[in-house]
């Protein structure tokens, strides 16, 4: 008969995701939420006024427990955190309020949330890194740079990606991403692929797969934002309107 662990438990369980984890998920799930409203658009779907506001409701108390882990952290109150404490509450009040609205106005609303998360995120694991915490919840990835930055754009919502005629298509927004940086990212467990979940890139086109970071994924990247206290990383401010970027390789 085995003998049960000192602590009673019979299986593993996995450690609670840290603050700036939960910041990265919170970017996630932003992400997931505007694409479908997204495609209910594109679609003109009848779906409702009510067809996002479970969702919306959901995310706002989402964003409140965020705000309570990075809280419960206890973090020295530099300007800087306590900029990131407002946007999150910002960000809580507007899902909240984007419940109250019809699709359009809702869509407008959460339009930044992913890059707001995502800034909080990249200030709080900075904040940790200065006092000396671990910002994961397990062991560091070797990384290179285009992993970082591929897996940074992934949390914001810049990636996507299709196939056509044998051929495979990466669009990204702001940073550039490889197809060959996704594959190695993909094999290591670290992103995947969604397929139909993305918004058409134009009225009328197919549907395209989100390029999503795994639980592997967010821990290493909350590693990556962390590694150098000083660096506060690309920017996290919408850059201008801009033809969205295409590479495209012969599939493997």
């Amino acid at each position: 008969m085995t003998t049960p662990p000192d602590d009673g438990l019979l299986f593993d369980v996995a450690a609670p995701p840290t603050s700036v984890e939960r910041l990265l998920l919170l970017a996630d799930q932003y992400v997931q939420h505007n694409d479908t409203l997204d495609r209910l658009l594109r679609a003109g779907s009848p779906s409702g006024p009510a067809a996002h506001v479970a969702s919306a409701q959901h995310l706002a108390s989402a964003t409140h427990a965020a705000i309570e882990a990075v809280s419960d952290a206890r973090l020295f109150a530099s300007h800087e955190l306590a900029d990131a404490m407002f946007r999150l509450q910002q960000l809580a009040f507007l899902s909240s309020a984007s419940a109250d609205h019809g699709l359009p106005m809702a869509r407008t609303l959460t339009a930044l949330a992913p890059t707001a998360a995502m800034g909080c995120a990249e200030t709080v694991a900075r904040e940790l890194h200065r006092r000396g915490a671990r910002p994961t919840s397990a062991p560091d990835h070797r990384l290179t740079a285009s992993h970082i930055t591929a897996l940074r754009e992934i949390a914001l919502g810049n990636v996507v990606a299709t196939s056509s005629q044998g051929r495979e298509y990466v669009h990204y927004r702001d940073e550039r991403v490889l197809i060959g940086t996704l594959r190695s990212l993909e094999a290591n467990g670290l992103t995947e692929r969604v397929p139909d979940s993305a918004p058409s890139a134009y009225v009328g086109g197919p549907l395209q797969d989100r390029i999503r970071l795994t639980s592997v994924g967010v821990t290493a990247l909350a590693a990556a934002i962390s590694s150098t206290p000083t660096s506060k990383g690309p920017s996290t401010t919408p850059a201008p309107a801009a033809a969205t970027k295409t590479r495209a390789a012969r599939s493997l």
